[in-house]
């Protein structure tokens, strides 16, 4: 590849990242998806249907994934999920901190991202706070704390943390056989599970399940496969085009909101470009706006209260410093890492989900006190 060539490619990169983030946008905004709310119903009202298309997502995310690695279009272990430094304790406890903060901002990232779309200026001012948040957890004063004290614990793998490339240690058995009957085998159980029940089947749950979880499958094949250059003309090394963290990436949004803001305060600063995730976080509000809009659901919401506020300050806060701390959100970590068997995301997931039921629990008994 010519250096002349590179700024082609990665408009080419950009676009298709917009346009997924666009995708997704509409579609959460149009079935109403959100981990939040799933974990919501499950709590107060025993109701698992918007909890079964994040499980089909999740299934079709596996599947694509590993499907993808089995072919050799893609490999895990360029990704930020999969390396062997297995950091436990931060996937646990950020999961956790991120889990409960969502439930007091009213929604994780991607869904504050379509309530903006929405209308809703209460999660305008989450994004703000968590990208305030998640920045300082990055590079800034958390960054020092989370450094020194939950990522100093580990557990370094003999391999990649992904199953398959840990079962491929120990056995013999090639990585990409294992990817593609694990991955496959695997999301299979997930989309069984979720097919079983009526309600798995509906238009809603299909239309969320299918299409989001399609959507992370297409984001790392824009990443991994469209963005890649085996030998970059300046580096003379491999590279992934726009992306932050110069791997392999699929949709997140904690520390892309992160890098929007950044993006969006230093425009003028040349060393500040489009990247992957910026664009998608971008996409996501376009995507949601246009389907508000069109449907007649667009409107302007603002704070109850001082202590609506309030809530939603600290759990912004939290999803910023949870979010990076478990090195992704509900789709960063529950869709897309999880996507690549990684042991970290599993980790990152039950966090986020025990912290998600603590928080409801924790507004339950808040409304009986008020009584």
């Amino acid at each position: 590849m010519q250096e002349s060539d590179l700024p082609g490619l990665t408009a080419s990169v950009l676009w298709a990242a917009f346009a997924l983030g666009v995708a997704f946008g509409a579609i959460a905004q149009r079935t109403h998806f959100c981990t939040m709310g799933a974990v919501a119903d499950i709590v107060n009202l025993g109701d698992w249907t918007r909890m079964r298309m994040w499980v089909l997502a999740i299934g079709v995310a596996m599947i694509g994934f590993n499907a993808m690695v089995a072919a050799g279009w893609i490999e895990a272990a360029d990704s930020i999920y999969a390396g062997p430094a297995l950091l436990w304790l931060s996937n646990l406890v950020g999961g956790l901190l991120f889990g409960v903060g969502m439930v007091l901002a009213s929604g994780c990232g991607s869904k504050t991202l379509v309530r903006v779309g929405g209308g809703n200026l209460k999660s305008l001012v989450v994004l703000f706070v968590l990208a305030v948040a998640a920045y300082a957890t990055m590079r800034g004063v958390l960054a020092v704390a989370r450094v020194a004290t939950l990522d100093a614990v580990a557990v370094t793998l003999p391999s990649g943390q992904d199953l398959p490339s840990l079962l491929a240690h120990a056995s013999g058995i090639p990585r990409h056989a294992l990817a593609l009957w694990l991955g496959g085998g695997l999301g299979l159980l997930l989309l069984a599970w979720v097919l079983y029940r009526p309600e798995g089947r509906s238009g809603e749950v299909l239309l969320a399940g299918l299409g989001l979880g399609a959507v992370i499958v297409g984001m790392w094949w824009v990443s991994g496969r469209l963005g890649f250059v085996p030998e970059h003309p300046v580096t003379l090394e491999e590279s992934f085009l726009a992306t932050n963290s110069r791997r392999m990436e699929s949709l997140s949004f904690v520390a892309p909101v992160a890098y929007t803001m950044d993006w969006l305060i230093l425009f003028s600063d040349t060393s500040r470009v489009l990247t992957l995730g910026i664009v998608s976080t971008l996409g996501v509000v376009l995507g949601s706006a246009a389907v508000a809009l069109a449907s007649g659901s667009f409107r302007w919401e603002g704070f109850a209260g001082t202590e609506d506020t309030a809530n939603h300050v600290v759990g912004a806060g939290l999803m910023g410093l949870g979010g990076v701390t478990a090195l992704g959100c509900t789709i960063g970590q529950g869709l897309s890492g999880v996507s690549t068997l990684a042991l970290g995301s599993f980790l990152a997931l039950g966090g986020i989900l025990t912290g998600g039921v603590l928080g409801v629990r924790y507004q339950a008994w808040r409304v009986e006190r008020s009584l």
